[in-house]
């Protein structure tokens, strides 16, 4: 029997949505968060016509995820931008981490948004190695 590996998959959660993202590298982690992150808000395919270059730094890796959703949510809050995927390169100095992403995605107004996303918090936000690879939990304030 084949057990698939699955992206990321969402959790009970009393009044926000909880979900934890997988992945076989840290960078594969991230982008795996980011799409779990604009799937709680739409759950069809996005079609890739904007391509956008960010980057955000972190103190450790709970503070650089939580800057890269929140940068993505900016850009959906501030330009309509709604996330398809993300190539991701994360790399660490002296004393932080550095993330630069090449993000695909669409105009938001070609799809029909059900849950509104208002922002990432810290609340159980977690990140590990694991046996199998990377593992995050990251909790959105809807």
């Amino acid at each position: 029997m084949v057990v698939e590996k699955k992206d990321f998959e969402f959790l009970e959660h009393t009044a926000d949505v909880m979900f934890r993202a997988y992945g076989d590298s840290l960078e594969k982690l991230f982008a795996n968060a980011a799409k779990a992150t604009f799937h709680a808000m739409y759950e069809g395919k996005v079609k890739e016509r904007i391509v956008k270059e960010i980057s955000v730094e972190g103190t450790d890796m709970e503070n650089l995820l939580y800057n890269f959703l929140e940068e993505l949510l900016f850009l959906f809050d501030t330009e309509n931008f709604f996330l398809a995927r993300a190539e991701i390169n994360i790399e660490k100095s002296e004393d932080k981490y550095k993330l630069k992403a090449k993000v695909y995605g669409d105009d938001a107004t070609h799809y029909k948004i059900a849950l509104d996303v208002k922002a990432v918090t810290y609340h159980d936000m977690i990140v590990k190695e694991t046996d199998d690879g990377w593992m995050c939990q990251v909790v959105l304030d809807v």
